[in-house]
């Protein structure tokens, strides 16, 4: 297993967080999506939320990268409506590359 933790903004604006926090409710996010990761290598994803910063882990099988998942993803329209979608909600970190969104994140502490 292969655990990776990632950053992302919402955008600042109470009523599209209440809303994107619907999409990502339990049993809410579109099963396309949830099926789609599963069958590019991602074993879960938790998403954690202070004000309108976003903390995502992503746990994966051993065989994934995210360079497979982006040519994997490439190829479903589901997932680039899925995508677009959640793009109302999300605004990039101030030092995304242009068009990037979840930023991996480096690990400075373990115990």
């Amino acid at each position: 297993m292969q655990r990776f933790c990632l950053a992302l903004d919402l955008v600042d604006d109470p009523e599209l967080i209440q809303e994107y926090e619907q999409y990502h409710a339990p049993g809410s996010a579109w099963p396309e999506v949830t099926q789609h990761d599963i069958d590019a290598g991602v074993t879960n994803i938790e998403i954690f939320r202070t004000g309108n910063r976003m903390f995502m882990i992503l746990e994966t099988d051993d065989a994934f990268t995210f360079e497979k998942k982006a040519t994997f993803d490439a190829t479903n329209p589901k997932i680039a409506a899925w995508e677009e979608l959640m793009w109302k909600f999300q605004q990039p970190l101030p030092w995304a590359k242009p068009g990037q969104k979840w930023i991996l994140m480096d690990r400075i502490f373990k115990s």
